[in-house]
């Protein structure tokens, strides 16, 4: 008796956690019907122009049926592979940026008092008016998008995560400064375990943005990527590719972004005892 209490005692947990890493998952699968439900309304209710507006079986006529599937398909994953690359690079710069500028302004106030102002102002300027400005200081190569694509990620980030910090547990922030610990050590031992749920929604919010953000730097910065691909695509009539690339990138975002989920879940599954306890 005692053993079968043991074994179903150990399997719950697993599968609670086969649940919750599958579960974000088939929310891709869930979240792209919709996705193709409301594209096909979209197209009914509006009757647009089919050579300008393309069904969902346009585009996979386009990408996998038609004689020249093979070539489209090169086409577009060459696109987003840049893509991919320079929202890569900008979403970990923003997010590793606003942890570290969360961690100075809560403990640090005057330097939240006299920076947080200057953020709020760069955060209301259009990006798209700063992109000639940020375009000029960094070129037009891969520092730029890593730039726009940033700045896109780290102001919501950076409200979240002083948010999750500021969240931490007081009483044991008050015992390690009672053992002795200095604001960096209660940081780091209670302030970001604590904010770890917090990371995380940042990070799965910041996914869209980093896209967003790479794509408006490839369109007004660098000439490459899917962003450049899709203005080019607008004035040469290439409207499959143009679809084809918006329903891509669609699902690669929604794809990261339950990716990020599910690492989340393995994350607080692991270090749950410690955030609750502030370990």
């Amino acid at each position: 008796m005692s053993t079968a209490t043991e074994t179903g005692t150990g399997t719950a947990p697993a599968l609670r956690f086969a649940a919750g890493v599958l579960r974000p998952l088939m929310n891709v699968v869930v979240t792209m019907t919709a996705v193709v439900v409301l594209w096909v309304i979209f197209l009914q209710v509006y009757d647009l122009d089919p050579l300008v507006a393309k069904s969902p079986v346009d585009i996979y006529h386009y990408l996998f049926a038609g004689a020249d599937a093979g070539t489209h398909r090169s086409l577009v994953a060459s696109g987003l592979g840049r893509t991919l690359l320079d929202a890569g690079l900008g979403f970990v710069a923003g997010l590793v940026a606003a942890v570290a500028v969360a961690v100075v302004f809560v403990l640090l106030r005057s330097v939240e008092q006299a920076l947080l102002p200057m953020a709020v102002v760069v955060r209301s300027v259009p990006l798209v008016a700063m992109t000639p400005l940020i375009t000029l200081v960094f070129g037009r190569g891969l520092m730029a998008t890593t730039v726009i694509s940033g700045l896109i990620v780290f102001f919501p980030a950076l409200v979240t995560m002083s948010f999750g910090l500021r969240s931490a547990s007081r009483q044991a922030a008050d015992l390690c400064r009672a053992y002795g610990a200095d604001g960096w050590t209660v940081a780091r031992k209670v302030m970001l375990p604590s904010a770890v749920p917090a990371f995380f929604a940042s990070a799965r919010v910041g996914v869209p943005g980093a896209l967003i953000g790479a794509m408006l730097a490839e369109w007004l910065s660098t000439g490459q990527g899917l962003g450049y691909a899709m203005l080019k695509d607008s004035s040469t009539f290439d409207y499959d590719h143009l679809w084809a690339s918006v329903a891509v990138l669609t699902a690669v975002s929604a794809l990261c972004y339950n990716v990020i989920a599910a690492i989340e879940t393995v994350a607080l599954a692991r270090f749950a005892p410690n955030i609750r306890t502030g370990a």
